[in-house]
């Protein structure tokens, strides 16, 4: 058992290398959403039948810009950023020049990728939505680009890896800072978790896209793409968790719970979030049903960080609020700063992913998994996960972060739009997901362009929820453009100043168990996990495969 020692100070200002590295990837983020945040609004109002598309567009090819661009674009960018600027932070206010001309290499790798993929898309080579899906085939340039954003996000993570070694070199015996910890963790995860879907696109899907084989192992490429489709989900949280464990407590004036606890999370999450991709493919043949058991408890067990998660976060809220005077059972709560967006947009996101969370236990249950699978039940899981408990806290965060890294402040005019601004993308969430919801419990399928299946009396009564579902994304569609509108004032026109970048403490001296660092443990471990949750079946895929496909262009 060795000391932690706390910060005591939070108003460290990061040098302008550092912070032009997490500004350009914040930038390339949130304009991905202004274009991803359109394209939303355009297919739920094409799919409640209140617009048709001209000619030169079609519905799969801005459902494919919106999942790229908010599922894979937009997250990425932002939480390469936000890592970033957080190793700074808890470096003294600079990233080492290792970390530095790794960033940069791995910036600019990716907006080529970036910038290839959507070329391909606008062109309507590439309507095979975010998942890619073998065999419907896109142009060779998108599956390029696809590789090259995981190359440049793989550069940026050994930059983050580079300066925590320093740190530790520099601060031998002691604990690494909070922040560091949890980002090495993010990082460690989206590494392991990306190599099947590089080894997918490099050697599947790029040869049979270019004509060099006839046909590709449709089994096999979505085996691996769902290695690292189900990790995706805690890349995205990882990072809001952190949010929440290190940067909430202090904007309310509180303490960390417990810096132990908090890193057992972020150590199971890395365990348990990645040797679990058959629960995606449970309807699918080819896999055995003993697998998928398997996958399906492993599932069950990343409840639990998320349920450690959610009892530090409220013992935090409960604890200072009673600090500040509150009274009574539920008198703390009165006094939490609700009027703050910092706190106030990661803690809707909080209440959202209650609902995610029961939701994902719905779809890892074999049984109740053949009531919604393929229906649009799972897209409004899906949004309420990264749409909402992801896309809040990373709200609440830039609101922050942009005019810490521009020299700027948060005003209080500013805080007030941007109150507003989660307030309608709440709103509009809740809307559009609980149509989503109900609509897969009536079986409407996912994926699909308007259509009232020939004047089918069923299928005509599911269009008014659908326009529910537009109505929904059209209020999503006006908070983001209030949200742009704040994040650019924020970085231009806002007063200067030093905007504090909020780092919480714990409460006075605690203990950490040393093995929690030691990572070529837990990376052992994890190895072992995958191993016998991939080995065999993918080996059976190879060995006994089915008969390839021949690429498909439906559109």
């Amino acid at each position: 058992m060795l000391r932690l020692k706390t910060e005591q100070t939070n108003h460290v200002q990061v040098d302008k290398p550092s912070a032009r590295l997490s500004l350009a990837f914040i930038i390339v983020a949130f304009a991905s959403l202004s274009v991803g945040a359109l394209a939303g609004m355009l297919q739920g109002m094409v799919r409640g039948g209140v617009i048709h598309l001209p000619s030169w567009i079609n519905y799969y090819q801005i459902l494919t810009a919106h999942g790229v661009l908010l599922g894979l674009v937009f997250t990425t960018y932002f939480i390469v950023g936000f890592l970033f600027s957080g190793m700074a932070r808890t470096n003294g206010g600079s990233l080492t020049k290792t970390a530095l001309r790794f960033g940069w290499t791995g910036f600019y790798t990716m907006l080529i990728g970036t910038l290839m993929a959507a070329f391909e898309i606008i062109r309507n080579n590439a309507s095979v939505l975010y998942t890619f899906y073998a065999p419907l085939k896109a142009e060779p340039a998108f599956y390029i680009g696809s590789a090259l954003l995981v190359v440049g996000s793989w550069l940026a993570g050994y930059g983050m890896i580079a300066n925590y070694v320093a740190w530790k070199k520099n601060h031998k015996g002691q604990r690494s800072p909070l922040f560091a910890y949890m980002a090495i963790a993010t990082v460690a995860l989206w590494q392991v978790a990306t190599t099947p879907l590089a080894i997918e696109v490099l050697f599947q899907l790029i040869p049979w896209s270019m004509g060099w084989v006839p046909t590709v192992n449709v089994i096999l490429s979505r085996t691996l793409f769902w290695f690292f489709g189900h990790p995706l989900v805690y890349f995205w949280l990882m990072p809001a968790y952190i949010g929440w464990y290190v940067c909430v407590p202090r904007i309310i004036g509180g303490k960390i719970f417990s810096d132990a606890l908090s890193r057992v999370a972020f150590v199971l999450l890395l365990l348990f979030s990645i040797p679990v991709g058959f629960h995606h493919q449970l309807m699918e043949p080819g896999i055995s049903p003993a697998w998928k058991m398997i996958h399906v408890a492993l599932t069950l067990i990343v409840v639990l960080p998320s349920l450690m998660t959610a009892f530090s976060m409220f013992a935090t809220f409960e604890t200072t609020g009673r600090a500040k005077g509150g009274r009574g059972l539920y008198g703390w709560f009165k006094h939490l700063p609700w009027t703050d967006v910092r706190f106030f947009a990661p803690f809707i996101g909080m209440l959202f992913f209650i609902p995610a969370g029961t939701g994902g236990i719905i779809n890892a249950s074999n049984q109740l998994n053949a009531v919604v699978h393929n229906t649009i039940w799972v897209t409004g899981h899906f949004h309420i996960t990264v749409g909402a408990a992801v896309a809040l806290t990373f709200y609440g965060i830039a609101y922050w972060l942009v005019p810490h890294l521009t020299g700027r402040t948060l005003t209080k005019k500013a805080n007030r739009v941007a109150m507003v601004q989660i307030v309608f993308w709440s709103v509009g969430m809740f809307i559009m997901s609980t149509a989503m919801h109900y609509l897969g419990l009536q079986g409407v399928p996912r994926r699909t362009d308007y259509t009232d299946y020939m004047n089918n009396a069923e299928a005509l009564s599911w269009i008014p929820w659908q326009r529910v579902m537009g109505f929904g994304g059209g209020l999503l569609f006006v908070s983001a453009v209030l949200l742009i509108g704040v994040l650019i004032y924020l970085g231009k026109f806002a007063p200067k100043g030093n905007e504090e970048y909020p780092i919480g403490e714990t409460d006075g001296e605690q203990y950490t168990p040393a093995i929690l660092e030691r990572w070529p443990v837990w990376l052992s471990v994890l190895a072992v996990l995958i191993i016998l949750a991939y080995a065999m079946p993918i080996m059976e895929q190879i060995q006994h495969a089915p008969p390839g496909s021949p690429p498909l262009r439906t559109w």
